[in-house]
């Protein structure tokens, strides 16, 4: 009774909403058969040619929103982001599911496809708006695997296919329809709105009104659909114990927060700045939420997501509404499902299709395994403070050379400190300053082509902190750092930093140390075998605090075989910190875009509206045109013209009864065929009453 009245309500609503296209799509052929009828009607001049601009505006946005609607009624084809896993493939995978699914009462799904997201769903692709029941297939995602522990995941499967035993893919399945339908008309309207510039003038009004539509929709869906939520996770706690629910519930919260932050932080830095990206990145992300450092930030993560209310649009319930019914269930039986011994494990090919279709295209980067991805990850986080160093050194040096640099202890301009005696006192002999100035200006007078490459030493740092510019250079890196990196306070600590970042890049490109990744700061440095991971640092802020101690730090690197006059070294991470890309033509940078553009259907659809609009536009001027030609000319009011008599013979007149020809009579109108003049008043001669007058003696006279 309770499925029944749950189906009436969803088909009530779709039939609403498909009253209201169906009302648009009468409208719409109204006005195009009153467009038709005014452009073959008489006595018109011109075409309607706005007429049929205004039906070729609107066919797009119509037949779209009639399009999403008939999608509504019919099974939604398979996901396009997803990766089909078969028996043969995963065997533990499906053993799983298909005691979860004895377990719970149901029949297990015909279909597993994993996902690149941090959810699992199941779906019924049933026809007659999911009433009827169809093909089941269940969406896992591939985060989940790696992330969660296997009571968590059975859990989680538990709570899937209790939607099955509880038929609620009955209204599931309507109300899914009907959400999906609504977006697929909005997403319709503004794929038009984007291919047409006119389309975009009023396509606001239906926009306001989907949007009015869908959330009364959801409003009256939204209750049903937490209440299915509930009865799943009570009958996940009846298979898979409350505990493991509620555990699983948290941890999927805390994986979509760190499955973000990985891409956000990590994936997309990486692939930037090297190009590189790693062929199975939830390998990568399963080592990332295993490091123990991430342990206490995940903590947090789970506590936060309890703290969280639910979503407008959220079909599910409040995470702590949920937790607080699942702490009034019982225990689960012991035993009731076995459990597994073994981890679960899912073949890496599935992994490496489903991270070419998470970072598709040529442009997503070079792959390379996702083991060297992560060594070359620990290295590029680990080097970041090196470009800015660099950058400080050259401005220092420029400085310098130009003489606009104060001496630490005289206050006074470098340019203005003489040899001799004073020199001795400052404890700087002038003469070596001297000569490196000469250097200096030798090397910048050479041809472009001769110059060496200005490469980061640690000769180069460690001069400038003999010269006392130890404070010039802390300033002029602090200004270079991203501001959660600058200190204030203590600016010489940046410096010490980033001293011995350059030691440890060094050290392992001469392979006796090697960067450690570290998920929440910077990589960790692990020297070589009897030296503290804390020492390198140590040495390097003695260094850069205390002056005269740089030549101890020499002596210590060349203890361990570094040579301070070697340069930077570069690996696969360091070439791309400028912004070059190994293997890139002539060095020159390549540009890689991470900003999601159109994708390949949200192109084939503004393609098919263009193509929509134009053969709309096209088809209604040809037969608004067709109409318009054969029209019929009007005749004037009035009396009709008299036909000819039938005996109308061209040269004779007609023949009469008699065998004569009779004059054949001219055509008579009511009108006149030449225009008629008015007659002029007739002369009238003068009035009789008038005096007369006699002529005749005025007459002259004939003489004999």
């Amino acid at each position: 009774m309770i499925a029944a009245a749950r189906a009436v309500l969803a088909l009530a609503l779709l039939a609403v909403l498909y009253a209201l296209v169906a009302s648009m799509v009468l409208l719409w052929a109204a006005f195009l058969a009153v467009a038709l009828w005014s452009a073959g009607a008489p006595g018109v001049q011109t075409p309607p040619t706005s007429a049929i601009i205004a039906c070729a505006a609107f066919a797009p946005i119509v037949f779209g929103m009639a399009w999403a609607v008939v999608r509504t009624a019919r099974p939604s084809a398979p996901r396009e982001d997803a990766v089909t896993v078969t028996r043969r493939g995963a065997p533990e995978l499906w053993r799983m599911v298909e005691e979860l699914a004895l377990g719970v009462g149901t029949h297990p799904p015909a279909h597993i496809r994993l996902t690149a997201e941090v959810n699992a769903s199941v779906t019924e692709d049933a026809p007659l708006l999911g009433l009827a029941p169809g093909r089941r297939v269940l969406y896992l995602g591939l985060p989940l695997l790696a992330g969660l522990s296997l009571a968590e995941l059975r859990a989680v499967l538990a709570h899937e296919l209790g939607h099955f035993s509880h038929r609620h893919n009955r209204f599931g399945a309507v109300a899914h329809r009907g959400a999906a339908g609504l977006a697929a008309a909005r997403q319709a309207i503004q794929d038009v709105s984007a291919a047409n510039d006119l389309v975009r003038l009023y396509a606001g009004g239906p926009l306001l009104l989907l949007g009015l539509y869908t959330y009364l929709f959801r409003w009256l869906t939204r209750p049903v659909r937490r209440r299915q939520e509930l009865e799943a996770d009570r009958e996940a706690a009846r298979v898979a114990g409350p505990g493991a629910v509620a555990d699983a519930l948290c941890s999927t919260e805390a994986l979509g927060a760190a499955w973000q932050q990985f891409l956000a932080e990590f994936l997309a830095p990486m692939r930037r700045a090297t190009g590189r990206i790693p062929d199975d990145p939830f390998r990568a992300f399963a080592h990332m939420v295993e490091a123990p450092e991430l342990r206490e930030p995940l903590a947090t993560l789970r506590a936060r997501a309890v703290e969280q209310p639910a979503g407008p649009d959220d079909a599910h319930p409040p995470l702590a509404t949920r937790l607080k019914r699942l702490a009034r269930l019982p225990a689960a039986e012991t035993g009731a499902v076995p459990l597994f011994a073994r981890p679960l494990s899912v073949p890496p090919r599935y992994a490496i299709e489903l991270g070419r279709i998470l970072l598709p295209g040529p442009d997503a980067g070079r792959r390379v395994p996702w083991r060297d991805w992560l060594t070359e990850l620990a290295e590029h986080r680990a080097r970041r403070p090196l470009a800015p160093l660099a950058e400080a050194v050259r401005t220092v040096e420029e400085a310098e050379r130009t003489g606009r640099l104060r001496d630490e202890r005289t206050g006074r301009p470098e340019a203005e400190r003489t040899e001799g005696p004073e020199a001795e006192r400052t404890g700087r002999p002038g003469t070596e300053r001297t000569a490196w100035r000469k250097a200096e200006r030798a090397k910048a007078e050479r041809p472009e082509t001769e110059r060496e490459p200005d490469a980061l030493t640690i000769q180069r740092v460690l001069r400038l902190l003999d010269g006392g510019r130890r404070m010039p250079l802390a300033r002029a890196l602090n200004s270079r750092l991203p501001r959660g990196a600058q200190n204030e306070s203590d600016p010489l600590r940046p410096l010490a930093d980033a001293l011995a970042v350059l030691i440890g890049a060094q050290l392992v490109s001469r392979g006796v140390a090697y960067w450690a990744m570290d998920w929440t700061g910077p990589s960790i440095l692990v020297p070589p075998a009897g030296i503290a991971p804390e020492t390198i640092h140590t040495w390097a802020d003695t260094a850069v605090r205390l002056p005269g101690q740089t030549q101890l730090l020499g002596l210590h690197l060349a203890a361990l075989g570094v040579d301070e006059r070697a340069p930077l070294p570069t690996g696969p991470a360091g070439d791309a910190a400028d912004g070059v890309v190994p293997g890139a033509p002539g060095g020159q940078p390549r540009l890689i875009s991470i900003v999601p553009g159109a994708t390949g259907p949200a192109r084939r659809r503004i393609t098919a509206v263009r193509a929509l609009a134009l053969t709309v536009l096209l088809g209604v001027a040809g037969l608004t045109f067709v109409l318009w030609a054969n029209r019929d000319e009007p005749s004037y009011p009035g009396t009709p013209v008299s036909p000819w008599t039938d005996g109308y013979r061209p040269g004779g007149g007609t023949t009469g009864t008699t065998g004569g020809t009779v004059p054949a009579p001219l055509p008579t109108y009511l009108y006149p065929t030449a225009p008629v003049w008015p007659t002029p008043p007739a002369y009238r001669l003068p009035s009789p009453s008038l005096p007369g007058s006699d002529i005749k003696p005025l007459v002259p006279r004939s003489t004999p």
